[in-house]
C-alpha cells in the first residue's frame, strides 16, 4: 500500500473508518426497525416514525464520529461522485466499496443478534415496484445534490445535520423509504425484519440508485460550476496534491 498524500490518514485507516461507519449505519437502520416492531406492534406508521427518527439522529452522530478520518461516505454512490469531482482517486474509491458493503452486512447481522434473533435471516420484503424505483432515483439524486451543493458553496460544515435531516424526511416523502445507498441495500437483505429488503429487489434498487447518482451529479454540475476554496483546498491545488476520501467540510 502506498503512502497517503500529505495530511491524509493512510488508506487502511480510512477503510477501517468507512467499514465502522457503515456497520453503525446498518445497525441503526435495522436495529431501530426491529425495536419499532417490538414496541409498536401492528402500528406501521408509528414504526416508521421511530425508525426514521433513530436513523436521522444516528446518521448525524456517525458522520461526526468518523468523517474527519474517511469523509464518512458509507455509500458507493457518494464515493463514486466524489471521485468524479476529483476529491478521491478512483483507486481509493474502488477500495472504499467493499469496506462499505462488508460494514453494512456486518451491521445488519449485529442488529439481529442484539435483539436475540437469528444472525442471518434473508428478508422476504419485496419492494421493487415501479413507484419504489422512481422513489430511489429521486432520493439518491437529492442526497447527492445536498452533499455536494453544500461542499461546493462553502457551507459544508452544515452537512452532517443536513444529511441526517434529509434522510429522516425522505423516509416519508418517498415510497421506498429512501435507501439511496447500494451498500445499505445489500446489508438489509440479511434481516427479515421491518427494514429488510428481499434479494430479488436489490439489483433494481441499486440500478435506480446509480441513475439517481448520475442525475444528482449532473444537477450539481449545472448549479455549482466551481467550488470555493475551503480548508486545505487552495494549498492542495498549489502543491498538486489531492485530498482523497474527504468531503471538504470534514477536512481538518
Amino acid at each position: 500500500m502506498t503512502n497517503a498524500p500529505a495530511g491524509q490518514p493512510p488508506l487502511a485507516r480510512r477503510l477501517a473508518a468507512e467499514a465502522l461507519g457503515s456497520l453503525l449505519l446498518a445497525a441503526l437502520v435495522v436495529g431501530s426497525g426491529i425495536a419499532a416492531q417490538q414496541l409498536s406492534p401492528g402500528q406501521v406508521g408509528l414504526q416508521l416514525v421511530e425508525n426514521a427518527a433513530a436513523t436521522a439522529a444516528g446518521l448525524y452522530a456517525v458522520i461526526l464520529m468518523v468523517g474527519p478520518v474517511s469523509g464518512a461516505h458509507f455509500n458507493p454512490v457518494v464515493t463514486a461522485v466524489d471521485a468524479a469531482f476529483g476529491g478521491l482517486s478512483w483507486r481509493d474509491a474502488a477500495a472504499y466499496l467493499p469496506a462499505q458493503v462488508i460494514g453494512c452486512v456486518t451491521g445488519a447481522i449485529l442488529a439481529n443478534l442484539m435483539f436475540d434473533r437469528q444472525a442471518v435471516s434473508i428478508s422476504t420484503h419485496h419492494r421493487a415496484s415501479g413507484a419504489h424505483l422512481l422513489a430511489e432515483v429521486v432520493a439518491t439524486a437529492g442526497l447527492i445534490l445536498l452533499i455536494f451543493s453544500l461542499a461546493r458553496s462553502g457551507r459544508g460544515e452544515r452537512a452532517p445535520a443536513a444529511v441526517g435531516a434529509y434522510i429522516g424526511a425522505a423516509y416519508w416523502f418517498t415510497s421506498s423509504t429512501s435507501f439511496a445507498n447500494p451498500a445499505i441495500s445489500v446489508g438489509r437483505m440479511f434481516s427479515d425484519t421491518f427494514a429488510g429488503i428481499a434479494p430479488v429487489s436489490v439489483p433494481p434498487f441499486i440500478a435506480a440508485q446509480l441513475v439517481g447518482g448520475a442525475v444528482g451529479y449532473g444537477l450539481v454540475r449545472l448549479l455549482y460550476r466551481s467550488a470555493p476554496d475551503g480548508p486545505g483546498q487552495a494549498d492542495a491545488r498549489l502543491s498538486g496534491a489531492r485530498r482523497p476520501g474527504r468531503w471538504p467540510f470534514l477536512a481538518p
